[in-house]
């Protein structure tokens, strides 16, 4: 949870470096806030038909973008890559696992362009 917690003090940061503990953490608790949102709004009626979400799903989903936005930026500037590579997502099925790929990959070592190694 801690790291989830350093990811949202960080809400708006695209500059730095985030190592895959924290992108990792931050995906895990992000899915289970989400689904706690999507059981909050199915259990107090307030889910769109045929859809399964509502209102408290809706908000959290928009309240998380920007963070989630900056905690990908860090990743990939840990790896030695711009937050532009998160335009690969837009080519379809292909862009999705190569994005995957860099974000799983391993820092680079000691300083780069966007700063420290957080793991030093």
């Amino acid at each position: 949870m801690n790291w989830y917690l350093e990811a949202l003090k960080k809400y708006a940061v695209f500059d730095g470096r985030a190592r895959r503990k924290e992108f990792w953490f931050f995906w895990l608790f992000n899915l289970i806030l989400l689904i706690i949102a999507v059981i909050l709004d199915n259990v107090l009626g307030i889910a769109i038909k045929r859809k399964g979400y509502g209102l408290f799903t809706a908000v959290y989903s928009l309240a998380m973008l920007l963070p989630l936005l900056a905690v990908y930026v860090r990743r990939l500037h840990d790896v030695g890559k711009s937050g532009k590579y998160l335009f690969i997502l837009l080519i379809p099925i292909v862009g999705t696992i190569w994005l995957l790929v860099l974000v799983c990959r391993d820092s680079m070592p000691g300083e780069n362009q966007y700063g420290p190694n957080p793991k030093a």
